[in-house]
């Protein structure tokens, strides 16, 4: 195979060369990126965006009358109105500006979970869950006496949709928070038909597309969820910077999550009251340039195109997936049948940690460890594995580097 698997629709060469750190090399070999997954690389588009912010126009937003605060507002909001055109939500106010999926999470379990959901619900969560996506409803269950249910997941990877029905029937699920796409295994969730489960028993539905969104096109009036949380690092963009949506009714009726300036209407030592949303929910300065950042890596996305974008990503997934499976001693992990770009395995005698400190020495970036997701590693008996995970700018040379890596390494332990 080639780089340009789908010439008609993705130019990888081009992509690389918006991209400068992919121009490095390690120890005299070609840097070899294989940990998107983890946080993805910058486009130059990003970069200058926040440069020339901070060099033409800084300044805090909202408050300021002067031009410059004018400016930043404006390019600061435009990113509201880019991430509610990414994700097909129909109101703009809809969009909070968070720091990540994880405090995305953790505004709904406080927010929703510790002041609409009561004593004696449940929340539903799947076995294939991130942290951050675990903790913060076990921290409600141990505060609000809150159900956690755990969905189980198959030998392949996939959510077990019968078994997962079955934990609503009783009534008593108040909430269902499931990954949109697995950090591990790759596995896309049917969203769309978890979500039509749960709205049948009564329940509200949250999806976790820190991985999803970056790889293919999410509607969520189309998937009819309720809440929908992704993280801008993952996207291209800039860290400290990350989004919920969330049906207005409901942000309508969730109390903040944070106090202090910008969430309020008005303040007095007897009461205060709070600001229309989203801005309840966007307590101080905001993460300013990186909310100029994210506009500039949808708006890179968006020119990309993401029909082109999961096309490219389909073919480097087989191919990993081919050339990984070939090499003996190598294991990887689920075999969904609608998966991402995202590749875990194991290699036989050998801990993950050393895998991934030898593929460095080739000048292969992959990750290592649990990957923030220790129960699902222990469904399939393992304490860690090494991850290898593709973006825009992945190549199938890059996934060959790999591949012939792993033999050398294998050879190293045999």
């Amino acid at each position: 195979m080639n780089d340009r698997t789908h010439p008609a629709l993705l130019d990888v060469a081009r992509i690389r060369a918006d991209f400068p750190i992919l121009g490095q090399k390690i120890r005299g070999k070609d840097l070899v990126f294989l940990d998107s997954a983890a946080s993805a690389q910058k486009p130059r588009a990003v970069i200058a965006a926040m440069t020339a912010a901070m060099e033409t126009q800084y300044a805090n937003v909202h408050r300021g009358l002067h031009w410059m605060s004018e400016r930043t507002t404006e390019a600061y909001e435009a990113a509201r109105d880019a991430a509610a055109a990414l994700m097909g939500a129909p109101d703009r106010h809809e969009i909070v500006f968070v720091r990540n999926s994880t405090e995305a999470l953790n505004l709904v379990a406080h927010s929703y979970g510790r002041h609409i959901l009561r004593p004696g619900q449940a929340v539903v969560i799947s076995a294939m869950e991130h942290h951050s996506n675990i903790v913060p409803w076990q921290m409600l269950r141990d505060e609000r006496g809150i159900e956690l249910r755990v969905a189980p997941i198959t030998d392949a990877g996939e959510l077990d949709m019968e078994a997962f029905e079955a934990l609503l029937e009783d009534g008593k699920v108040g909430l269902v928070s499931i990954t949109h796409m697995s950090n591990v295994l790759g596995t896309y969730t049917p969203a769309a038909r978890i979500a039509r489960i749960a709205h049948a028993h009564g329940a509200k539905v949250m999806f976790d597309g820190s991985q999803a969104i970056v790889h293919r096109a999410v509607d969520v009036r189309a998937i009819d969820a309720d809440f929908y949380a992704w993280t801008g690092h993952k996207l291209y963009g800039p860290t400290g910077i990350g989004v919920l949506w969330a049906r207005r009714e409901l942000l309508e009726a969730m109390p903040p999550f944070l106090g202090g300036g910008e969430m309020i209407s008005s303040v007095t030592y007897e009461k205060s009251t709070w600001a229309a949303v989203p801005h309840k929910f966007e307590a101080g300065t905001p993460a300013i340039l990186e909310g100029i950042g994210l506009k500039a890596a949808i708006d890179y996305i968006q020119a990309i195109g993401y029909p082109a974008i999961a096309a490219h990503e389909a073919a480097l997934t087989e191919h990993a997936l081919s050339r990984l499976s070939a090499i003996e001693g190598v294991r990887i992990l689920g075999a969904a049948q609608d998966r991402g770009g995202v590749v875990s395995f194991v290699l036989d005698r050998a801990h993950a940690h050393d895998v991934a400190t030898l593929l460095d020495r080739f000048g292969i970036a992959v990750r290592a460890g649990h990957h923030c997701a220790e129960p699902l590693m222990h469904r399939f008996g393992l304490e860690s594995t090494a991850r290898a995970s593709f973006g825009v700018y992945t190549t199938t040379r890059e996934i060959d580097a790999l591949a012939d890596a792993l033999v050398r390494v294998r050879e190293f332990f045999a």
